[in-house]
């Protein structure tokens, strides 16, 4: 049985995407997450992701996902969702981000940025202290990191490597699922994926 998994996705881009946000949030808060998403489609210009489609959709994907799956308004955890890989993937600072969106933004930024590696600390060492580190993240922190985690897995079949999606489907079930216990409805989302996705158990 085919399982019914609910994806959200950005390929209109955010001219689209903020028409259908128009009403659900004020007209401040779309002109501020104007400004982020700008700002953040400058800094990434041409990266792609693994399957080929504009980096853009996939940071669009999880401001969408908290918007239209959970129902998210806190204009700064949007903007921190649109923003959460500038200063991990671009030669954007913390202190620009601080500067251009205040000292929450970049908070929420700093949490789900991974720290570059230490001296002799391997690649799988760090990845595992990052997630680590989230277990005591305060919870808008855990929307941004589950909704980017969302748009990364919610089509992992395309993902052109197939020991990259079993790895990938692991390392969510292990580390990524038990922080969404705390928010019903990634919860209900993340056991929905984990059942359409088991083949890579």
């Amino acid at each position: 049985m085919t399982i019914a998994l609910r994806t959200f996705e950005a390929k209109d881009g955010w001219p689209a995407l903020r028409r259908q946000f128009a009403g659900r949030l004020p007209e401040t808060d779309l002109a501020l997450l104007d400004e982020a998403v700008a700002f953040a489609a400058d800094r990434h210009g041409a990266q792609r992701r693994p399957a080929g489609e504009p980096y853009l959709e996939h940071l669009l994907e999880a401001v969408r996902a908290l918007v239209d799956g959970l129902g998210v308004t806190d204009v700064d955890v949007l903007r921190a969702a649109a923003l959460h890989d500038v200063v991990e993937d671009t030669d954007c600072t913390l202190g620009e981000v601080r500067e251009r969106f205040g000292p929450r933004v970049a908070e929420l930024v700093d949490w789900v940025t991974k720290a570059p590696r230490a001296e002799g600390e391997s690649r799988e060492e760090a990845r595992s202290a990052y997630l680590t580190r989230l277990q005591g993240a305060p919870q808008d922190v855990l929307l941004v990191k589950l909704a980017d985690r969302l748009s990364n897995v919610q089509r992992l079949d395309t993902h052109p490597r197939p020991e990259k999606r079993r790895s990938y489907y692991q390392e969510t079930l292990r580390s990524v699922v038990p922080l969404a216990q705390a928010h019903p409805w990634f919860d209900e989302w993340y056991a929905t994926w984990t059942e359409a996705f088991a083949h890579l158990g």
